[in-house]
């Protein structure tokens, strides 16, 4: 049997964030199962988090290839600069939507309608061109390409047609012509129906259909018209060895991860000044922390706000691996759905972090969705309605008189060991 596979990645350490884990730990345990992964990814790659503690993760049997990219964006701050226009040091504020400098409106009109799919787009030639002959040199049979960035299964479309005994598999860890980014972008009707145009070539040629959540499937068979395998996200249970529960001194409430535009935890937060503003006990116990790269205008919204501001505290993005004893400082994790295009079909990797800690999780979102049957069904927490204040302050409360009466976090006893990474890795080998 040929056990060797390839893995066409954006994303990958030292980059950091949610579009690392899902594949950098199957490559992890790959091995295990007596499959050899090579791992194909831009050397000069354009991105805002970097997490040097997940290159641990990449076992010794991976064959990392690093393969010069050009994007487009160090090109547009030079222009920007040339015409002095005010810019943004970060690549990920050119589709900001809010306030935005006519470089960002530029460059974003520009990233919607030129870009199609994205700006990664020139990096699809030079890979095809390399990868024959690498794919031929080293045996290998199976290619798997993950989106987004959604150019990237360009790559696997293209080198099928020139392969046709290659078995390809594509992952879809979000939409594609449906994805709520597009929205935001604001890109034009002749735009959209490209990407379309990509993407049912990309959903007609590929031997098998991956994506991350029950919601996406439906919504890709819908377009593929054939089978869409589920693979959800899940938590590495060599992370979580070293977890300890601790009790903190403040009833901790803790959001992990981005809180971008589309991200809309207001309707939490707004209960949370209502119950400091009515309840001096509760006042002086909650401490709500946000982990992650936090929207401005949220942040604003909270500062200006005394009594918010008194109990909330932002923490920068941290390493991976010091997230595990922040998640045991916590005692209650919340879950922000609200905001987000199809909610209900949203299921992130944190989420299944979060299952992992024993810790109760207050969702804050579309209770007939995805993330609310997982939380039903694993007992681990509830998710309500964004507008249903009454139910979010009522189950707030509960969590927090449970904390007053035992004086520590309340962790619960939960089976959730199919969502282990390495489990989740058996199941991607059956489909090889």
């Amino acid at each position: 049997m040929n056990n060797r596979v390839l893995i066409i990645a954006y994303y990958w350490p030292p980059s950091g964030g949610s579009g690392v884990q899902r594949w950098l730990k199957f490559v992890k345990y790959l091995p295990q199962w007596g499959w050899v992964p090579y791992v194909f990814t831009p050397e000069n790659p354009s991105f805002a988090i970097q997490d040097e503690s997940l290159l641990k993760d990449v076992p010794m049997e991976a064959e990392v290839i690093r393969f010069p990219i050009w994007e487009p964006y160090e090109s547009f701050f030079k222009i920007s600069g040339m015409l002095g226009w005010k810019n943004s040091s970060k690549a990920t504020d050119m589709v900001s939507t809010q306030n935005r400098s006519l470089f960002q409106k530029v460059s974003t009109f520009v990233r919607a309608n030129f870009l199609i799919p994205d700006p990664r787009i020139f990096w699809v030639r030079p890979s095809v061109k390399f990868l024959q002959d690498f794919l031929i040199e080293n045996q290998i049979r199976t290619v798997i390409t993950t989106g987004p960035p959604h150019s990237i299964h360009l790559i696997g479309y293209k080198l099928k047609r020139k392969n046709p005994s290659l078995r390809w598999l594509a992952d879809f860890r979000d939409p594609w012509s449906e994805w709520g980014l597009l929205d935001s972008l604001n890109v034009s009707p002749l735009a959209r129906t490209l990407h379309r145009r990509l993407e049912s070539k990309v959903l007609r040629t590929a031997d098998k259909i991956i994506t991350i959540t029950p919601f996406y499937v439906r919504k890709f068979e819908a377009l593929a018209q054939r089978k869409v395998t589920l693979l959800t996200n899940g938590y590495d249970e060599e992370d979580f060895r070293t977890l300890v529960v601790q009790s903190p001194d403040k009833f901790t409430i803790r959001h992990v991860g981005i809180v971008n535009e589309r991200c809309d935890p207001r309707p939490f937060i707004t209960v949370i000044e209502k119950l400091i503003s009515s309840n001096p006990d509760f006042k002086s116990k909650v401490h709500v922390d946000f982990v992650g790269e936090v929207h401005s205008q949220f942040k604003n919204f909270v500062l200006a706000s005394t009594d918010l501001s008194y109990v909330t505290t932002f923490t920068p993005s941290v390493p991976h691996e010091q997230l595990i004893p922040i998640y045991g400082k916590s005692s209650l994790l919340v879950l922000i759905l609200t905001g987000y295009k199809d909610p209900e079909g949203y299921m992130p990797g944190k989420l299944f972090e979060y299952l992992a800690t024993g810790l109760p999780i207050l969702g804050i979102g579309p209770t007939g969705g995805d993330a609310g049957a997982l939380l039903r069904s694993t007992g681990a927490g509830e998710m309500v309605e964004g507008s249903d204040h009454v139910r979010i302050e009522m189950k707030i409360m509960e969590y927090f008189s449970a904390w007053s009466q035992q004086g520590m976090s309340l962790v619960g006893k939960r089976d959730v060991s199919k969502y282990s990474r390495k489990n989740i890795t058996k199941e991607l080998i059956d489909l090889f």
